[in-house]
């Protein structure tokens, strides 16, 4: 029986939703805008994309946005002081600095000096010690969607053998530390494993819960799964195909038709994990908003 399909962009709607209706009681009760500020380094199409997709979603949720667009070849220098000047503008809740950078940019300088209770991709020093420790913080917007995912789809982590694959400082690290809370929606039983492991398949076969987050088009195959297991594919690559309008397709880390075949339930993509991603941000622009996240 082939597996169902767990819809993202679903999903992602309900979380925008719920994010429209805070955003309007906030504005209501303490006159309130959230506001997030994009900053793009370079010229990258992808990146592009995104941010545009980005500045959608906040017009949608009635944010205040704004991108700040810099050529390739600006000094390091230049680029912290626009974070410091952005760190203390009280209409921004929100600092997001697209990856990746140029060269000539350290990317941990840049994320240490966005102001932690603004950084909304949760990747500061103090958002991931609060994470490990399992404190309130903002946390990675793709692990957090692929949590979402799984708990409102029905299929919680909790007590489950969570296998993640890929251990990436935007996902598999914090993905491990978020589902091995004692908390609801986490509990789960987590190991991690990546592509220099001697026998993937090995690993892969034990998770009720499988996540493919290497980065590798289509390495994922559906006898490397236990029949039966939920998938969560968070890749999403180009691969070559002339027979396409413009010569390429996107695909997973998952090589979909095989792993549907033995999968109970499986992500697609496009239409998954990356939905989510934009829900997520802007559910912690909110929070950010909302002020209350670090009261301790």
């Amino acid at each position: 029986m082939p597996a169902t399909l767990i819809d993202g962009k679903k999903i992602a709607a309900q979380i925008k939703q719920e994010v429209k209706a805070g955003t309007e009681k906030l504005k209501a009760d303490r006159r309130i805008t959230p506001g997030l500020a994009y900053i793009l380094v370079g010229e990258n199409p992808a990146s592009e994309a995104y941010v545009r997709m980005k500045g959608k979603g906040c017009e949608e949720m009635g944010f205040y946005s704004i991108t700040e667009r810099l050529p390739a070849n600006t000094p390091e220098s230049q680029l912290l002081e626009l974070i410091r000047r952005l760190n203390h503008d009280r209409l921004i809740h929100g600092i997001l600095v697209q990856l990746p950078l140029p060269e000539q940019i350290k990317e941990s300088r840049v994320l240490t000096t966005i102001d932690y209770r603004k950084d909304v991709d949760g990747f500061h020093p103090v958002n991931v010690g609060r994470l490990v420790t399992g404190q309130e913080c903002l946390r990675p917007c793709t692990p957090v969607g692929v949590q979402e995912l799984l708990v409102r789809s029905g299929n919680d982590p909790g007590g489950k053998h969570v296998v993640i694959v890929g251990r990436s400082n935007i996902v598999g690290k914090p993905l491990l530390n978020i589902l091995l809370q004692k908390q609801p929606g986490a509990n789960a039983v987590v190991t991690m494993a990546h592509t220099g492991a001697r026998d993937l398949s090995r690993l892969t076969k034990l998770a009720d819960i499988l996540i493919a987050a290497m980065g590798r088009a289509e390495s994922i195959k559906g006898d490397m799964i236990k029949p039966g297991a939920v998938v969560i594919d968070v890749g999403i690559n180009r691969v070559e195909d002339p027979t396409a309008k413009n010569g390429y397709r996107l695909t997973g880390d998952v090589h979909f038709p095989s792993v549907s075949q033995v999968a109970a339930a499986v992500t697609p993509v496009p239409g998954g994990v990356g939905p989510m991603t934009i829900a997520i941000l802007l559910r912690n622009t909110l929070r950010a908003a909302q002020g209350n996240i670090y009261s301790d």
